[in-house]
């Protein structure tokens, strides 16, 4: 979510406008009809709006804990809390606190109406963020859709429909049990949930509707709730009329040709926004009363435009003086956040998004991307590269282990999940629990699972010459018996080509029989009457040098990740494929130091002259190996290369900046490049260590952080 949404901005004034239109009535002294129009009709998106803004930035079935939601609960109730302290004089004065049944009405106003008009939308937002939060984490959209919808539905007997349901003894009394909980049905139970789901909706469909469809679907959607709402004013069926069947379209619709809006993102003007919002009646309050004592009554409250108008330049300017003042003694922020401040994996997913059509373009017709996001996605964060690669429309994921899968489900990820490797038997249940596929090793491995009397999904593996995992392709009895075990559900077959990588004449030979071997195990199993389920052979190396195969499903590893395991690695199919993949540092400290002066562990640097050396706070321990120790390892600095000196220690390193100028405390270091510095590329690094790109990618990220590239 680190786009500009400059139309958010913009659109928060102009419904935080609306709302005091709501308030005011501008039309009010003018047109009773048109008044109506403006503020029962045309104002009613301002509210559905600032829901769905806050479940656009907050709600997510790719939210993985409950810290995103936590925080915005507290803001809220801090706000809620001070906006409340602000109206007790008001409240004095309006004789709030004389009513009866006191403490039972403050509660129930505290939790659903607010203790002031305006104020329930507070309560009403950490209510529907919650419900809206944790429907969409246990039932994903489409669920969470149906059970909000008929809460809204619910609703709107108790609002704009209430004159129907009041004729119908069973509903009127069900309506009036609600009404003695809750003043109203818009509220943060009945009204507010709907909206944050259809704006986290929005944010996690990357693919936003056009334009013109947008604005040709809220016109269709508008008139038609403009006639609704007309109808139901006329035949007087309205308890209150927040309420409306079409305001759903309409508002999905309208916040859609609002996210084509972008540019610099304005935060004065959401601050400011939320403070007009708050102050608003306030203003209403003064404003009257300096027309009491001015005795212009007339002039400023009985005509409905000018007070509107004064109420809103008074709003605001107060909103803005306030954000100005709070901007300018706030707290200030450090230059840099706690996430970089150390050393951090920076991913760069307009790369990750190219590396997919680029891969997805070169694969048969009917072929699938299965990405491979085992062991942190090689690095480069489980979470961050499966929730992205879901949202462009990836559908089948790779990991190791069990764990691995259940986490990717916490994610959010809802498309298949294959796990390659071993999974206990005893975990059966969590296999069906959280619907993952499971690799079968070996024939005695199916028949153990299939014992434990769980029903569980499954693709065979078959060893075709690499002797590691699988049935062995000429044991076509064992394998015709997999297929009758009644709690598997084989759904695919696969194998694994051991040296697809190579291009010797002889690992070839291997490799094409390998790829005999598995075809004559599926033509076997065609011809027993077996239903052939989803295949698949190539890896990433198997799809760059064998890419004529054709397969359910294409496995890709590094090639996902725009790297090559070595960097003399050729290969038959040419993809232009970037790396997606940067790992950075911060200088913590600048040392100088004179000749013969040691560095490091066991004094394996010694100056030969006079030098100046700065310090990263990363190491062996955040998986750059310490093989690339005096010399061996590079790092990108300014717009310089400087080396590595001395041994790299668990947590920190020295690099020798001598000939560098402008280096200062807090500069950032690049350690693994993707913008084009060939010395510094991740199979560079990983040949310089004397590894695969593989094994250095997956040893880091257990305690670096993953950032997401701004572009």
């Amino acid at each position: 979510m680190n786009k500009n949404y400059t139309g958010i901005d913009y659109f928060r004034f102009i419904a935080a406008l609306l709302i005091i239109a709501i308030h005011t009535s501008p039309l009010g002294s003018f047109s009773e009809t048109g008044d109506f129009m403006l503020t029962r009709i045309i104002a009613r998106v301002a509210v559905p709006f600032f829901f769905m803004t806050s479940g656009f930035f907050l709600i997510s079935r790719y939210a993985y804990n409950n810290s995103k939601l936590w925080m915005f609960v507290k803001k809220t109730a801090l706000i809620y809390g001070v906006a409340m302290l602000i109206y007790i004089p008001i409240n004095i004065y309006n004789g709030y606190f004389r009513m009866d049944n006191l403490l039972p009405n403050i509660i129930k106003d505290i939790v659903f109406d607010g203790t002031l008009y305006h104020l329930w939308y507070l309560p009403a937002s950490i209510i529907g963020a919650t419900i809206a939060w944790y429907l969409v984490r246990k039932f994903d959209y489409g669920a969470a859709l149906i059970m909000t919808g008929i809460l809204y539905f619910i609703g709107l007997f108790g609002d704009s429909y209430y004159g129907l349901s009041e004729k119908i003894g069973i509903l009127d009394g069900f309506y009036n049990l609600i009404f003695q909980i809750s003043d109203h049905t818009r509220n943060g139970m009945f009204f507010a949930p709907i909206f944050f789901i259809l704006g986290g909706l929005i944010a996690d469909n990357r693919h936003k509707i056009e334009f013109r469809k947008s604005i040709c679907g809220f016109s269709i959607s508008f008139v038609l709730m403009f006639i609704e709402a007309l109808t139901l004013h006329f035949c007087n069926l309205q308890r209150h009329d927040s309420m409306y069947i079409f305001l759903l379209p309409c508002m999905y619709f309208l916040f859609n040709i609002i996210l084509h809006f972008k540019g610099k993102r304005i935060i004065w003007l959401r601050t400011s926004s939320l403070i007009i919002y708050i102050i608003h009646p306030m203003m209403i309050v003064i404003i009257r009363l300096f027309a009491k004592l001015l005795h212009l009554e007339n002039l400023l409250v009985d005509n409905s435009i000018i007070h509107y108008l004064i109420v809103c330049l008074s709003s605001v300017a107060f909103g803005i003086a306030t954000t100005v003042l709070w901007n300018k003694y706030r707290p200030k922020k450090v230059r840099y956040d706690n996430d970089t401040d150390r050393a951090y994996i920076e991913i760069d997913l307009n790369n990750l998004e190219h590396n997919v059509k680029t891969l997805r373009k070169a694969m048969p017709p009917k072929c699938e991307l299965m990405a491979v996001v085992k062991a942190q996605a090689y690095g480069h964060g489980a979470y961050e590269i499966s929730t992205h690669l879901e949202k462009i429309g990836v559908r089948a994921f790779a990991v190791a282990t069990i764990d691995e899968g259940i986490s990717l489900r916490k994610y959010g990820i809802r498309g298949e999940i294959l796990i390659l490797g071993y999974t206990s038997i005893d975990r059966a249940s969590e296999l069906k629990k959280y619907n993952l596929i499971q690799t079968l090793i070996s024939f005695e491995y199916a028949n153990a699972l299939n014992r434990q009397g769980v029903m569980v999904n499954a693709h065979i593996k078959i060893d075709t010459g690499m002797h590691r995992l699988g049935i062995p392709s000429a044991d076509f009895l064992d394998v015709e018996k997999v297929f009758t075990m009644k709690n598997l559900n084989v759904c695919g077959i696969f194998t694994h080509l051991c040296c697809s990588d190579s291009s010797m004449p002889d690992d070839i030979a291997f490799t094409r029989g390998q790829i005999d071997g598995f075809y004559n195990l599926i033509d076997h199993l065609k011809k027993s009457g077996i239903n052939i389920p989803k295949l698949h052979i190539q890896s990433s190396y198997g799809f760059l040098n064998y890419p004529e195969l054709k397969c359910s499903y294409v496995r890709t590893g590094v090639a996902l990740y725009g790297v090559k395991s070595l960097p003399d690695d050729n290969t038959e199919l040419l993809l232009d494929l970037c790396p997606v993949l940067s790992l950075k540092s911060r200088v913590v400290l600048i040392r100088q130091i004179e000749k013969g002066d040691s560095v490091g562990y066991g004094r394996s640097f010694v100056a030969e002259r006079s030098s100046q050396i700065a310090i990263l706070p990363i190491g062996y321990g955040d998986g750059f190996p310490r093989s690339l120790s005096n010399g061996n390892g590079r790092v990108l600095i300014g717009q310089y290369i400087v080396p590595v000196i001395g041994r790299i220690c668990m947590d920190q390193l020295a690099i020798d900046i001598t000939d560098v100028e402008g280096i200062a405390v807090g500069d950032i270091a690049t350690l693994i490049d993707t913008e084009g510095c060939t010395n510094l590329s991740v199979d560079v690094v990983a040949k310089n260590s004397n590894s695969i790109s593989n094994e250095l990618l997956c040893r880091m990220g257990e305690r670096l952080p993953v950032i997401i590239k701004r572009q």
